[in-house]
């Protein structure tokens, strides 16, 4: 295992998925379905807690505290179990005695013998996992807003910092700095463009 306190995580370049794919073999088997399962319930059973709450129960209490701790339970288990296992990455924040904070991250070496136990299958369901339903709790905090649903305005956007604080410690965990992520996502643009050009060079 790597651990960097310095905000910088050695690891494989989240926009770079298919030349590693094509470079290495694939390993498309989950290794670890019970992780796969819950890195994905929770934070699905928040959702539909939240789209069917008023069926479900006339309590406003009850929807929310149970939305509260679905998400709570997300957070710990993705933060703690669940990147370990399917994407061997883990991450979290501490504050020094100086009140500054710091971000540490963990990665398993590329070389390391424990990457064979990260497969492609489970990487994918993490990843989509992760930036999905984040997107879907922004939705719905725009949703709460404009249609003047102040009372989940809360819980909305406990959904959206809860599962966004995983989504952003998982990226900085995976691609390292805010310079490095940017010098990814140039490049991977870069990279789209001329890919787009040269197809086009070819047809014509």
């Amino acid at each position: 295992m790597q651990q960097d306190s310095n905000d910088d995580a050695e690891d494989v370049s989240l926009f770079d998925a298919e030349e590693e794919t094509a470079s290495r073999p694939k390993r498309s088997k989950i290794r670890h379905p019970v992780a796969s399962f819950f890195h994905l319930f929770f934070r699905v059973s928040a959702i539909i807690v939240y789209l069917l709450c008023e069926l479900l129960s006339s309590s406003f209490i009850a929807c929310m505290v149970t939305i509260i701790l679905l998400l709570s339970c997300d957070f710990w288990a993705v933060k703690n179990v669940t990147g370990r296992l399917m994407v061997g990455l883990r991450w979290w924040n501490h504050i020094d005695e100086d009140g500054k904070s710091h971000w540490v991250s963990e990665s398993r070496k590329a070389t390391s013998q424990e990457s064979k136990s990260v497969s492609e299958a489970e990487s994918r369901i993490f990843w989509l996992g992760l930036i999905a339903c984040p997107v879907l709790w922004v939705i719905f905090a725009f949703s709460a807003l404009f249609s003047f649903k102040v009372k989940w305005l809360a819980v909305v956007i406990m959904g959206v910092v809860l599962q966004g604080a995983n989504l952003y410690g998982y990226i900085r965990c995976k691609v390292g700095s805010r310079k490095n992520l940017t010098s990814m996502a140039t490049s991977y643009l870069g990279k789209q463009f001329l890919r787009q050009n040269t197809g086009d060079d070819q047809t014509s």
